[in-house]
């Protein structure tokens, strides 16, 4: 018989989990052994819990499965409930796993260090931002809810959390079950299926509009044939970014309302059939919206639900809903040409300042000249200018607006996708997780990390400018790059950037860190639009 951590970790395999991130701790040093003993899974120590948090739910993210955070009791798990909390609202299936005092000191009568308030407060907390949860007290019933919280994290793409007593790692325990999927009602699947195609067909408008849940399920190319075999445009939400950009032929680009193409912005708000596959009615998706979406012309599938108008459908996994639909219709003809998506001019590398918008035109030269990157961008105005550069896989809290994701997000990425990652992030957020680089030299990652580099909370500023506390001091990030294991330049000018990633991208082995010095006060020409955009949206209401 296999021991519990042990069969705990040959279940997180067996469900998908391709890595795990962690930092030890007391609570959690005996399953940490087990983790290195065994090799059941690659293992990844960082410097800070938060960051754990954010590569997990990255290389979730990035490889549409569940991934790994492990942590210790108290001290540690309490550190990622911020990130864990983004993954909840973002859809991502991180499996938390925290270390906990053992059975028999539960039961000596003494407080124990890391408690808090009672033994059962931080599961209290983590049941708030997570689907399901497993407290791993008797090694009997222990597979049973093993497999019960791994299932859930998959059907729901939900982060779940486990928490196992360090005297129990040991224990001889039946192996895990991998259960099978709740399959929907296939007379529900059917009628929903045929409401929606039916709706289609009338109407002379139709859309499909894609969100996140699109890759959490891995479902991107069975969107891309069912666009080509209903003949519909596609397009992604601001969270969406980066979906389908293996299908150029049939995304338009980016939803952004006012702070975006106005073709793209006529195609949704003037579609009298928009189907939301995966899509989160978030402020952040549609608070710039220029006109109100009629939620009754939509049909939204997201969270194992479809709403088609006023009807509802329980229990349809978005997979099982696009199978049915491809089901119903001919196989989709060749691929076609997509319209050219709007992109910025390339860049003029002469000695003019730089600005934000000057990032993303040089970023689109380096994909056009080497391809695209996997891309991992922080909160600020680097997400923003990450909507001017080429539809690449891109990763970003677009919704809980988080700092600090991008660089453990770009390590996350580096593990799940084993490709190089660009790492877009703000000098604020950089004061956070930046450090985190320090851990490339002992894994062989060696990401670009681009730092916009304006010494303020620059996106803070752009909706209240009179206040002096968004001035931040100026750090020297690249001058600390070579003591932390990478290569660092500061670049002001766009002749500058340019030397600079080309520069970045021939070395190898080292990461190279970009620091980009922008003036207080610019921003990128899609933040500017959104701010706009979001502030007459507010007025009009």
């Amino acid at each position: 018989m296999p021991t519990l951590g042990h069969a705990l970790l040959e279940a997180l395999h067996a469900h998908g989990a391709g890595e795990i991130f962690g930092i030890p701790g007391d609570f959690v040093l005996p399953f940490f052994k087990t983790i290195e003993d065994s090799g059941i899974l690659p293992f990844h120590t960082l410097s800070h819990e938060p960051a754990v948090g954010f590569a997990a739910d990255a290389a979730a993210r990035f490889r549409a499965s569940i991934s790994a955070a492990v942590v210790t009791w108290g001290a540690g798990a309490f550190n990622l409930v911020n990130p864990i909390a983004g993954a909840y609202a973002e859809r991502s299936p991180v499996v938390v796993i925290s270390g906990a005092p053992g059975v028999g000191e539960r039961l000596a009568g003494w407080q124990i260090h890391h408690m808090s308030r009672a033994m059962d407060t931080q599961a209290r907390v983590f049941r708030e931002i997570t689907c399901d949860q497993a407290i791993l007290d008797d090694p009997v019933r222990a597979p049973a809810e093993i497999a019960r919280v791994l299932r859930s994290a998959r059907e729901y793409s939900l982060p779940v959390y486990i928490e196992l007593p360090r005297d129990l790692v040991g224990a001889e325990v039946d192996p895990v079950e991998v259960l099978s999927r709740r399959p929907a009602d296939p007379d529900a699947l059917g009628e929903c299926a045929e409401e929606i195609l039916a709706r289609l067909r009338v109407a002379q408008r139709p859309v499909v509009m894609v969100d996140v849940e699109t890759r959490r399920y891995g479902v991107e190319d069975k969107v891309a044939a069912l666009a080509r075999a209903l003949g519909l445009p596609v397009v992604t939400t601001f969270m969406g970014r980066g979906l389908l950009s293996a299908h150029p032929d049939v995304v338009r680009g980016t939803y952004l309302g006012a702070a975006g193409d106005p073709a793209v912005t006529a195609l949704v708000e003037d579609s009298d059939g928009l189907l939301l596959l995966g899509v989160i009615l978030s402020d952040t998706n549609f608070a710039v919206s220029e006109r109100r979406i009629d939620m009754r012309r939509t049909m939204l599938a997201l969270s194992r639900e479809v709403r088609v108008g006023h009807h509802s459908y329980a229990a349809i996994p978005l997979d099982e809903l696009l199978d049915a639909l491809l089901a119903r219709l001919p196989a989709p003809g060749a691929a076609g040409t997509a319209p050219p998506a709007a992109r910025p001019s390339t860049l003029l590398a002469d000695d003019a300042p730089l600005r934000p918008s000057d990032i993303a035109a040089a970023v689109n030269d380096l994909f056009t000249r080497h391809g695209p990157m996997p891309m991992a961008a922080d909160m600020g105005d680097c997400l923003f200018t990450g909507m001017e550069i080429a539809n690449a896989p891109l990763v970003a809290p677009g919704y809980y607006a988080g700092m600090g994701f991008g660089v453990p997000a770009g390590l996350g990425a580096a593990v799940a996708t084993g490709a190089r990652p660009l790492i877009l992030v703000g000098d604020g957020a950089f004061q956070m997780t930046g450090f985190e680089l320090g851990n490339c030299r002992r894994y062989g990652w060696d990401p670009i990390v681009i730092v916009f580099n304006n010494t303020s909370w620059e996106m803070l500023r752009v909706f209240q400018p009179e206040s002096r506390f968004n001035d931040l001091d100026d750090w020297r990030f690249a001058e600390l790059a070579g003591p932390l294991g990478g290569d660092g330049v500061r670049v002001r000018t766009r002749r500058e950037l340019a030397e600079a990633l080309a520069r970045a991208h021939t070395t190898r082995g080292r990461f190279q860190l970009i620091e980009a010095m922008l003036p207080r006060g610019g921003t990128s020409d899609t933040l500017a639009r959104f701010v706009a955009g979001f502030k007459a949206a507010r007025e009009r209401k």
